[in-house]
């Protein structure tokens, strides 16, 4: 089992250390990230936060301000061999993380990932609701305060990924919410968690209203002109607000890439394994059971059509079974 202070010990010697996040992060993998970044540097460990992509979501640049979260783009950085990298949030092997020059020594991850080859440190808990818990045990483990700024972090990071403790939660989720509700900035919680859509996102709004397709319980649509990465999940829980929907398919076009995002709730059709198999050989997909998303590199192999009816035969072979 890993233990954090193994980590510790170790790069205590190490010359620059790097917490990569998965590419265009959302509000988990910037708190998870703030979180470790903090936590290592009570133990004089500094560290550089760094991703790739963009940050998509106002809420989130708010957060990143508010907070003071010191976070670059990778590229600004001449990454180096001997540099050490923490991964959060994703997986080495992972279509959203970039495999970087520096070697990785930790992946921190709650999604359904198999365990990465040639990483001395792994911890992936695939029954947690957020990547900001597990951070949060690490505190917990440690018996270390958390300040204020980290407790309203991953408070938000657990909210979103959770969608308000209402998805994939696991005691643990609880115990950190607790804890951190305690702690946080709740006004500045609340107000992230309350102001995530701008008005121009309901535009999006109004395409998927006009174009969502059904077939039975299923729920597709996909967004020819794009919609980003962190957009298509909220327009995801939105659809699967509705009654009659139990699975949600919403596809889009980004930068000559087919980005997916996945929901479900039921426990028949796990999304993480349903998107893996619908795009095996032609793209990459993982998550959860009840969230996934994906990715079709090569936008030749898409067709909206065929990628419709072929999520439609998989559900519908998984119910009769």
């Amino acid at each position: 089992m890993f233990q954090i202070i193994a980590l510790i010990n170790e790069l205590k010697n190490a010359k620059r250390i790097f917490i990569q996040t998965h590419n265009f992060p959302d509000h988990d993998a910037v708190a998870s990230a703030f979180g470790l970044s903090r936590l290592l540097l009570g133990f004089g460990i500094e560290t550089n936060i760094i991703y790739k992509g963009e940050i998509q979501r106002d809420s989130l640049t708010k957060m990143i301000e508010v907070l003071q979260i010191k976070i670059s783009k990778y590229e600004e950085f001449n990454i180096c061999k001997e540099d050490k990298i923490i991964i959060v949030d994703g997986c080495k092997g992972n279509s959203n993380v970039d495999d970087l020059n520096g070697e990785e020594i930790l992946v921190i991850d709650h999604h359904e990932v198999k365990d990465p080859e040639n990483i001395k440190y792994v911890d992936i808990r695939k029954n947690y609701g957020s990547c900001s818990t597990i951070i949060y045990t690490y505190y917990k483990e440690l018996e270390k305060n958390i300040s204020k700024d980290v407790a309203t972090a991953l408070m938000i990071g657990l909210n979103m990924d959770t969608a308000h403790l209402s998805r994939g939660v696991s005691e643990e989720d609880v115990n950190a919410f607790n804890c951190l509700y305690m702690k946080a900035d709740i006004k500045l919680v609340n107000s992230i968690l309350r102001n995530y859509i701008r008005i121009e996102d309901l535009n999006f709004y109004k395409f998927l209203i006009s174009n969502i397709q059904f077939n039975s319980t299923i729920a597709f649509c996909y967004f020819d002109k794009g919609c980003d990465q962190n957009l298509l999940g909220i327009l995801g829980d939105f659809a699967l607000s509705l009654q009659e929907v139990n699975f949600v398919i919403l596809c889009a076009k980004n930068n000559e890439v087919i980005n997916f995002s996945i929901r479900s709730e039921k426990s028949e059709l796990n999304a993480a394994i349903i998107i893996q198999d619908v795009l095996n050989g032609i793209g990459f997909g993982g998550g959860h059971a009840d969230m996934a998303g994906g990715l079709i590199k090569d936008i030749s192999k898409f067709n909206e059509e065929k990628i419709y009816s072929l999520f439609v035969d998989k559900i519908n072979r998984i119910l009769i079974s």
